[in-house]
């Protein structure tokens, strides 16, 4: 892979990723609904990747899997109760559970400015939680909250089966979706905005986005794939403001400038020990 054609395909991953804030306040279906409706789509995009997945259904993968359903579902009614911007930064706390369960259950040892960076991003989650109170979005946050530790799970389970494809859990996470909120779905009132919503996050959101990223990492250094990938949780409040006008509170864009911030910091330390991200992200 060329290095600029990898760089492109990160950028789009990221840029399509971006997205789902936007198309999650604009489709009027409950957040099951969406869960299964996007799951569908994207587990057949997932399925020609892969194109011989092997799943073994352990007790690792399964609970990856549902450490994946948790990520989508928490954010997907996060978004619906409160700002965009506070629903993807709360998701983006993530390295805060890594950091408290990454030595129980991976036996890794927390670098020294874990110790740093950890307390900052505690403080963003109180200012998230503060911001809440203030406009009447606490139950959206801790909704966040639960998609950020949703999200670390994932990552744990992942990095626990260092030998596993990271698509196959996803698939595995997709089956799931699907039939927690298959019920749900088949409530909806289908319309061609509904449906058109519901193929473009299954499709390019969530399926051709993960596609374009796992090409794209092998080709490129850790640094510069962790700074791309945080063109995500910068724009995602970016469209939802230029469409529907949605400002998060003052709380809210400190926390998250907190977050962002941290997260570069780690990023690069993480880069000077660890060169380049390799096969492990399949």
């Amino acid at each position: 892979m060329n290095r600029k054609r990898a760089i492109v395909l990160l950028i789009t991953a990221a840029v399509l990723w971006s997205t789902s804030g936007l198309f999650i306040k604009i489709i009027d279906w409950k957040p099951l609904s969406i869960l299964s409706g996007r799951s569908i789509v994207a587990f057949f995009v997932f399925l020609i990747y892969l194109r011989r997945p092997r799943m073994k259904w352990s007790h690792l993968q399964i609970t990856g899997a549902f450490g994946y359903v948790g990520v989508q579902l928490f954010f997907v009614i996060s978004t619906k109760l409160t700002a965009a911007a506070n629903a993807i930064f709360l998701q983006y706390t993530a390295p805060l559970y890594l950091f408290l369960f990454g030595y129980w259950f991976l036996g890794e040892r927390p670098h020294r400015t874990d110790w740093i960076l950890t307390p900052i991003i505690l403080l963003s989650l109180i200012l998230f939680l503060g911001d809440g109170l203030r406009f009447g979005g606490i139950e959206g946050n801790l909704f966040g909250v639960l998609s950020g530790l949703s999200m670390a799970i994932m990552m744990l389970c992942m990095r626990r089966e260092k030998a596993g494809e990271p698509g196959t859990l996803i698939l595995m996470g997709c089956l799931i979706g699907i039939l927690i909120g298959f019920p749900s779905l088949i409530q909806e009132t289908f319309s061609l905005q509904s449906v058109g919503i519901i193929l473009f996050l299954g499709v390019f959101q969530m399926g051709l986005s993960y596609v374009f990223f796992s090409i794209a990492i092998k080709s490129l250094n850790a640094l510069e794939s962790s700074l791309i990938l945080f063109i995500e949780p910068v724009l995602n409040p970016v469209w939802v403001f230029l469409v529907i006008g949605e400002v998060p509170g003052n709380l809210a864009l400190l926390g998250g400038l907190l977050v962002i911030g941290t997260a570069v910091v780690r990023a690069v330390i993480s880069a000077r020990a660890v060169p380049c991200l390799g096969r492990g992200i399949g």
